[in-house]
């Protein structure tokens, strides 16, 4: 049996507002990615960029994460930006770079930040959702964030979702895809020992034991071998000239 989404209480007053989608006079109003507005080729790229942007993140934007069918179908307008979004946030691309690494918890303030453009009011709103990934999975999480009111009323079937209002800190899109919990656990590189190589010092007498010590046997055989085999050559060569002559 699925719960249904918990009651949560907003701790800021940001829901009341009516404009809570215009930026700040000290910030730059964000470009809104309209489908009706991209009748060029060139248009729809731009929305289609921007849709990559807003839901693999900039660091995350490869050739390798695009999804041609997805993209074909939203410029002959079989689909609209809405379903392009759930696309996106459904494929298997999406699932292996962002949901396997993260707990729900996080889970749940990436995609409010991508999907709904905004970050989570508190920690019950993130408990809530999570409750909602445990129970009826990833699927229709995403159709939960993408069908709600909140998604409708502000960007409707052909926006694209942006960030809604930054107040402080960086922008969403440069959020890392997992938290320090699954860095942690990944392999750490070895410290970069440099080579140890040989110097002369001309302070003190030479030393030839020390001198041999520090010679790179192994170059010096490939070079030995180079030159018997340079040698080898010539001296066929040398013969086969008499020979003929």
């Amino acid at each position: 049996m699925t719960l249904p989404l918990l009651e949560y209480k907003p701790t800021t007053q940001n829901q009341r507002v009516s404009s809570f989608g215009t930026a700040d006079l000290n910030e730059d109003t964000p470009y809104v990615f309209r489908l009706e507005a991209a009748t060029t080729p060139i248009e729809q790229e731009a929305l289609i960029r921007a849709a990559y942007r807003q839901v693999f993140n900039e660091q995350e934007m490869l050739q390798f994460n695009r999804h041609v069918a997805l993209e074909t179908q939203l410029k002959n307008r079989s689909i609209d930006v809405r379903d392009f979004i759930r696309g996106l946030a459904k494929s298997e691309r999406f699932y292996q770079l962002v949901v396997e690494p993260n707990n729900n918890y996080r889970l749940v303030e990436i995609c409010l930040k991508r999907l709904l453009g905004r970050a989570p009011y508190n920690s019950e709103e993130e408990i809530a959702w999570s409750i909602q990934i445990a129970t009826k999975g990833w699927h229709q999480f995403v159709d939960a964030l993408i069908d709600s009111e909140e998604y409708t009323r502000t960007f409707g079937d052909m926006v694209v979702p942006y960030q809604r209002k930054r107040l402080s800190d960086r922008p969403f899109s440069f959020t890392p895809r997992y938290g320090a919990d699954y860095r942690d656990k990944l392999p750490q590189p070895k410290p970069y020992v440099p080579t140890p190589r040989f110097e002369l010092d001309f302070d003190r007498p030479f030393d030839l034991a020390r001198f041999l010590a520090g010679i790179n046997w192994g170059r010096v055989s490939g070079v030995l071998l180079l030159l018997v085999l340079v040698c080898t050559i010539t001296l066929l060569a040398s013969s086969l000239t008499g020979a003929i002559g």
